[in-house]
């Protein structure tokens, strides 16, 4: 974590760790780097005894448009990087190695988050788009700026959601499929009523807010914490949660592997602009230039 170029490390009180994103320029967008450092954070909070809570925040106006697309060589760059899950093959060609690339850095990091043994909470401010929900749905407790935005734009790529997929045990059924089929933005105050958020507080509150929280968690016995989270995630489980995700995450990767027959790119490039308009100039996406060439 010295090295750490876009995840800060910070104590902001006694046994609260805090895990700030930190690529603000562009709107917290995850390429393969930024999301090792971030389990690597996540990995340094979890064992280390005096940490009871972890806060994930993030610096800027958005908490983070999702994946960046502009990463071209994140097949180098993960060579970099040790794998931390059972996910292998990732150099293979084909769907082989982009599903093991997404099982490692997607569904096997936000899984391992989710089953941190310490209570976490997300702070969330402005868009929350895409990959950035699989960084905040991870969290036991999400708090929202007043200005939080959560979308999920994968669809106009092509793609039947992104591959987290929690949008029904996150939203319920009939709004998860609004917020997919439609685009539909969901605001702060909606996701709270409908539970996907545990708190709204004005924007220049967020970060007292959620130490508050983090302070009033962190008086109650780390072992108690621990079973306790450990329950409510079981009884999600119990009732197939993971069988659902992984069902869902291999219909996302029919989704890549038709797009890559019918384009020859692993996303549609008639809907990125559309898509990823948070994060790139429009006509300036990686693959809408592939398709030109």
């Amino acid at each position: 974590m010295a090295n750490a170029d876009y995840i800060l490390f910070e104590r902001p009180a006694e046994h609260i760790a805090r895990i700030v994103l930190n690529r603000p320029e562009a709107r917290n967008a995850q390429d393969t780097r930024f999301l090792y450092e971030l389990n690597d954070a996540y990995e340094r909070a979890a064992q280390d005894e005096s940490v009871k809570v972890i806060i994930t925040a993030a610096n800027g106006p958005h908490f983070s448009s999702g994946h960046d697309l502009r990463e071209r060589d994140h097949l180098e760059t993960q060579d970099r990087y040790k794998p931390v899950t059972g996910a292998t093959g990732y150099r293979r060609p084909g769907a082989e190695g982009r599903m093991a690339r997404e099982e490692e850095l997607y569904t096997g990091f936000c899984e391992r988050w989710r089953n941190i043994p310490k209570p976490t909470i997300a702070a969330v401010q402005g868009k929350c788009v895409a990959g950035g929900l699989m960084l905040a749905w991870p969290s036991d407790i999400i708090i929202a700026a007043d200005d939080a935005v959560f979308e999920d734009v994968t669809l106009m790529l092509g793609i039947p959601g992104v591959e987290l997929f929690a949008h029904p045990w996150e939203l319920g059924p009939r709004k998860a499929k609004e917020m997919l089929f439609a685009g539909a933005q969901i605001g702060a105050e909606e996701a709270r009523q409908m539970g996907m958020v545990n708190r709204v507080v004005p924007r220049a509150n967020l970060e007292s807010a959620t130490l508050e929280l983090a302070q009033q968690i962190a008086l109650r016995p780390s072992f108690a914490l621990r079973l306790a989270k450990l329950a409510v995630n079981n009884t999600q489980d119990a009732q197939g949660r993971p069988a659902a995700l992984t069902a869902a995450f291999a219909m996302h990767h029919i989704g890549h592997s038709h797009c890559m027959e019918v384009f020859g790119l692993p996303v549609d490039p008639s809907g990125v602009h559309k898509g990823v308009s948070a994060t790139y100039k429009a006509g300036d996406e990686p693959w809408r230039q592939k398709a030109k060439a």
